[in-house]
This record gives structure tokens, sequence and C-alpha cells, in this order.
């Protein structure tokens, strides 16, 4: 599936992931293949997601808005 984690000044993100788990306003959660359809607010936090290839990285955001569809993450932060 595909993460894109966007700000107003760059793409902090954007690159295939096997999962990515996000702050969401109410509770942390994690994005699986074929997620259900999700549009979702998210706190200040980690991103913190899984690349294909197994690498673990992680994204400081004061918090956003999360739309999950398709196999696509796009979320925007601030």
């Amino acid at each position: 599936m595909t993460l894109k984690i966007i700000s107003a000044q760059e793409i902090l993100y954007s690159g295939r992931v096997a999962s990515a788990t996000l702050p969401g306003s109410m509770g942390e959660f994690t994005v699986l293949r074929n997620h259900a359809t999700l549009l979702a607010t998210l706190v200040p936090g980690f991103i913190r997601y899984r690349t294909e290839s197994g690498e673990e990285l992680s994204c400081e955001v004061g918090g956003g808005i999360a739309d999950i569809d398709n196999n696509v993450i796009s979320v925007c932060v601030y």
C-alpha cells in the first residue's frame, strides 16, 4: 500500500509501506493492507510505518487528518 505524508511546506514521505500506525484523536490505530475506508483526525504524536523491505521509520506530527482508501493512506499534517 502507499503512504503519503504531506505538510504545507513539504512532502515528508511518499512510498510503499507494509503498515502504518497513526495517532488518532480517539486513540492510536494501525492500518494494514485492505483496511476499510476511513477518515480520521490526528493528534500530536508519531506516525510509525514499516516499509515493504522491513525498515521501521517514524515522523513526529503536531496533528492533522488521515484519509485511508483503496490501499492509499493520505495524511495532511501540521
